[in-house]
């Protein structure tokens, strides 16, 4: 848990020079690993269940590269929620279809738990002169929870919705032109989750891509943020035209499959800390 305190110390951090920072996210993602082994058994299952066809030594660095990264972009956030707009745009590039998103069609972008989600966010809602939402999950820690939801809300027209909101408004906003900045691909339970393959496993996946962009008569387009050794690119993919359909399963198991695509290009960055798992189809053993 994060203290006062500790977020004014993290705040202070942001002043260090981009190195110096990743450096010191090196070191920490080392020690939680070793800290945590409750966490870290997590991301090897995660990997082995994932990635069966790698060597033990081989899922071990990947392991241990996913807990720097966690640590690093963790690290990041000290000058991504509090370095100027001109420190931001130097450290973070945003390309691809970001014209496109300009046009005056309903949008939700999938946003993938990359290990930079945050930095996707503010690359938009910073450069881009349009609305956009996203769903805010509180916090447990109260100090953490307000530090989150205002690092999230700096720049642009934003608004975040909380879960309890329900999904009209959301809809709302999006027949109205906000974009929305969706993350659908976490296990949040087994309440309107079904269960569709990830990397050959059934995972309990929320099917809100599909409803969000039906309901409201949107495109999907997917922004993914790779970190990289000068900060991180953000890149906005073409939408997909075939999606979605008038089949929320074959879309949620359609998300998942591109989904897998995007992480076999980076894998040490995607959230493996998260149990992906947890809820598991009746009758099936536990992976945890």
């Amino acid at each position: 848990m994060l203290s006062r305190l500790g977020l004014l110390v993290l705040r202070g951090l942001g002043y260090l020079p981009l190195p110096w920072l990743r450096a010191l996210g090196t070191a920490l993602g080392a020690l939680l690993r070793v800290a945590i082994p409750s966490r870290r058994r997590v991301v090897q299952t995660n990997l082995r269940v994932c990635f069966p066809h790698l060597s033990d030594a081989a899922r071990v660095a990947l392991a241990r590269q996913t807990f720097v990264y966690f640590a690093q972009a963790w690290l990041d956030r000290s000058w991504l929620w509090h370095r100027s707009a001109a420190c931001i745009q130097s450290r973070v590039q945003l390309s691809g279809e970001v014209a496109a998103l300009s046009e005056a069609t309903p949008t939700v972008l999938f946003a993938p738990h990359f290990m930079g989600l945050d930095v996707g966010w503010t690359a938009l809602t910073l450069n881009l002169p349009l609305h956009f939402t996203t769903i805010f999950t509180p916090q447990s820690n109260a100090a953490v929870d307000a530090w989150v939801a205002q690092g999230r809300q700096r720049f642009g027209q934003v608004r975040l919705f909380r879960r309890e909101d329900g999904v009209k408004p959301i809809v709302s906003a999006l027949r109205q032109h906000e974009l929305l900045y969706l993350l659908p691909d976490m296990n949040f339970g087994p309440s309107e989750s079904i269960f569709v393959p990830f990397y050959g496993e059934p995972a309990a996946t929320v099917p809100s891509l599909s409803r969000f962009a039906k309901l409201g008569r949107a495109r999907v387009v997917p922004v993914i943020t790779r970190m990289t050794a000068s900060g991180y690119e953000v890149v906005v993919h073409p939408a997909w035209h075939d999606f979605p359909t008038d089949d929320a399963e074959a879309d949620t198991a359609t998300m998942n499959q591109r989904l897998e695509v995007l992480i076999n290009t980076m894998p040490a960055q995607y959230f493996w800390v998260h149990k992906r798992f947890k809820t598991r189809p009746p009758g099936a053993p536990e992976l945890y």
